[in-house]
């Protein structure tokens, strides 16, 4: 009995620093006060179909991220949410002039199911310029207080139009989001497959 007792302890005090992970990694790589000012408390599962995965700040590279994950949190199957990816460095991150650029947004996710939300922005991956070293990459997840009518221009993965100088946080108060509930992220520099990125936008 006693050990059924430790392991549930064991159990509480693992969940609740994997909690505090989220907390300390958005902080120690500024995603607060960059992104958000307040960290969430939830991950968001990242998974993508080459078996990589973001991992609160983990380098992964443009090639590895091109399709869009698979994305998971501790969802109500009763309510409804709204996903975004947003890159806060963009161009670099020491002259952030185009933050935020976000790479996908989707609302109106009936419980955790991103496949029936309606997209807003189509997914996009990494593309960060040549010599501007890493940018953060950071997935946010806010749970809506209903289903929601979005005025926000629809944009495909093919356009990278409108998608510049985003602000989550204003989008957040447009729409009385709140603070997200779960988060993630990693990080991405500049590998070959970026060209190709940029001509499925049209840009040589």
């Amino acid at each position: 009995m006693w050990r059924f007792g430790l392991c549930l302890i064991c159990i509480t005090v693992g969940v609740s620093a994997h909690k505090l992970n989220v907390d300390q990694a958005m902080v120690n790589h500024q995603v607060v006060p960059d992104v958000i000012p307040v960290a969430p408390k939830e991950i968001i599962q990242v998974n993508y179909s080459n078996g990589e995965k973001a991992l609160l700040g983990n380098e992964l590279t443009p090639t590895k991220v091109k399709d869009q994950p698979s994305v998971s949190w501790n969802a109500d199957p009763n309510s409804f949410y709204t996903l975004c990816l947003i890159d806060p460095d963009a161009p670099s991150r020491a002259e952030p002039t185009s933050r935020e650029w976000h790479h996908w947004l989707v609302g109106n996710i009936p419980g955790g199911n991103v496949s029936l939300g309606e997209t807003l922005s189509g997914y996009v991956g990494s593309g960060p310029p040549p010599k501007t070293g890493l940018h953060r990459y950071v997935f946010l997840v806010f749970k809506q207080p209903s289903k929601l009518s979005f005025d926000e221009p629809r944009i495909s993965n093919k356009s990278a139009e409108n998608r510049d100088k985003f602000s989550i946080n204003k989008f957040a108060l447009k729409y009385n989001l709140g603070t997200p509930v779960a988060g993630n992220f990693y990080q991405a520099q500049y590998d070959d497959y970026v060209p190709i990125l940029y001509q499925q936008f049209g840009v040589n």
